[in-house]
C-alpha cells in the first residue's frame, strides 16, 4: 500500500516537473520597444507591424510591446538603455548614433541619395548590414534601416527661395556633425535640441526654424508655429532600429532570423507608408496656411554644402564607403 502511494506520488512529481519544463519551452519571449514619435507617426504603425509579423511567424514565441513617445525616455536615454539591457528594442534616428559609430556619419551627408530607390538600394543592401554590423561592439544588434526620411526647411521668418536666404537664420538641427557643418557653411546658426523641445523653441522665438521632413511637421503642428516651408530635401534621416546585442544572442538562431527578415520588410512597409502620405501632408500643410516654395534653388545650395561635408568625412574615413554608395546610383 505504501508502495503504490509513494509510486503515486513520484509519477505526479514527474508530470508536474515535466509540465514546467514545457511550459517553460513554450512561454514566450516578451521585448520591449521604445520609440520617440507620436502614435500616429508611420514610425509607430511600423513598430505595430513589425510586432505583428514576428508574433505570427514566431507562432507568438515572441511577443513585442510597443512603447512610443518616450514613454521610456528620449533618444539618448533609449539608446543607453539597450546598451544597457533595460531595453531590448529601441529606433532612433541616425544622428544619434554617429557618436558612437563615426562611420555611420555618411548616411546624413547633404544630397547623398538620389532619390528613396537609391536609399533602399544601399540601406537593405550589404553596405547597410555592413555599417549594422559595426555596432555589435558596443553592446547593440542593428535589425534595419527603417526612415524619417528626406529633409526639408521650415520657418517663421521668410520664404527660402535660394542658398543666400538661409543665412542668418537660428535653426535647430540634429546632433550630427554633417548637418552642423552643412548649415553653417550656409551662414545659418544651426543649434542642436532634442526633438521634443523643438515645438516650445519655435513658439518662444529661441530659434527660427527647423528641418524635418513635411509628414513630421505636420504630425507634430509645426506649422502652428512657422508660416514657411522649402521643399530642399537637402539630406535624408535613416531611423536605425537596434536590440541589445546579449538578448538578441540568446534567441534561438531561427527567432533571430525572424528578426532581421521581419525588421527589414518592414522597412519596406514604412517607406511606402510615408511615399503614400507625403503629398496629403503637404495639401494639409498648405490648408493650415504655411507657404510652401516646392521648387528652391536647390542646385545651388548642393554646390555650397555637398563637397564640404564630404571631404571632412573623408578626411576621417577615407573614400571607400562613399565610392561604394556613389556606385549604386
Amino acid at each position: 500500500m505504501q508502495k503504490n502511494v509513494l509510486a503515486r506520488a513520484a509519477i505526479a512529481v514527474l508530470f508536474g516537473v515535466l509540465a514546467s519544463s514545457a511550459w517553460a519551452q513554450s512561454a514566450p519571449v516578451k521585448l520591449r520597444f521604445g520609440h520617440a514619435h507620436p502614435t500616429t507617426d508611420s514610425q509607430h504603425v511600423a513598430a505595430l507591424e513589425f510586432a505583428k509579423k514576428v508574433k505570427e511567424r514566431t507562432q507568438g514565441g515572441i511577443e513585442i510591446q510597443v512603447f512610443p513617445s518616450n514613454q521610456l525616455g528620449n533618444d539618448n536615454t533609449m539608446i543607453a538603455g539597450v546598451r544597457g539591457g533595460t531595453i531590448d528594442i529601441e529606433m532612433s534616428g541616425n544622428p544619434y548614433f554617429t557618436g558612437i559609430e563615426p562611420k555611420l556619419n555618411v548616411l546624413d551627408l547633404p544630397y547623398l541619395f538620389d532619390d528613396i530607390a537609391h536609399v533602399a538600394k544601399v540601406l537593405d543592401g550589404s553596405i547597410g548590414r555592413s555599417l549594422l554590423n559595426d555596432l555589435e561592439s558596443k553592446q547593440m544588434k542593428g535589425l534595419a534601416f527603417w526612415e524619417i526620411g528626406f529633409r526639408s526647411l521650415a520657418n517663421s521668418r521668410r520664404p527660402v527661395n535660394k542658398a543666400e536666404d538661409i543665412k542668418g537664420l537660428k535653426l535647430r538641427t540634429t546632433p550630427n556633425p554633417a548637418h552642423i557643418k552643412a548649415f553653417q557653411l550656409l551662414g545659418a546658426a544651426p543649434q542642436p535640441m532634442p526633438f521634443s523641445e523643438v515645438y516650445s523653441a519655435l513658439e518662444t522665438k529661441a530659434i527660427d526654424g527647423h528641418e524635418n521632413p513635411p509628414s513630421v511637421m505636420l504630425l507634430t503642428k509645426m506649422h502652428e508655429v512657422q508660416k514657411y516651408l522649402s521643399l530642399t530635401k537637402h539630406a535624408y534621416t535613416a531611423l536605425v532600429v537596434i536590440m541589445n546585442k546579449a538578448k538578441f544572442d540568446a534567441l534561438k538562431p531561427e527567432y533571430q532570423q525572424i528578426l532581421l527578415q521581419e525588421a527589414v520588410n518592414t522597412a519596406k512597409f514604412q517607406r511606402d507608408l510615408n511615399a503614400k502620405g507625403e503629398a496629403a501632408a503637404l495639401a494639409e500643410l498648405r490648408k493650415n496656411g504655411m507657404q510652401i516654395v516646392d521648387n528652391p534653388d536647390v542646385a545651388g545650395i548642393k554646390k555650397i554644402v555637398a563637397d564640404e561635408t564630404r571631404k571632412i568625412f573623408i578626411e576621417k574615413n577615407g573614400d571607400e564607403l562613399l565610392k561604394a554608395i556613389d556606385a549604386l546610383r
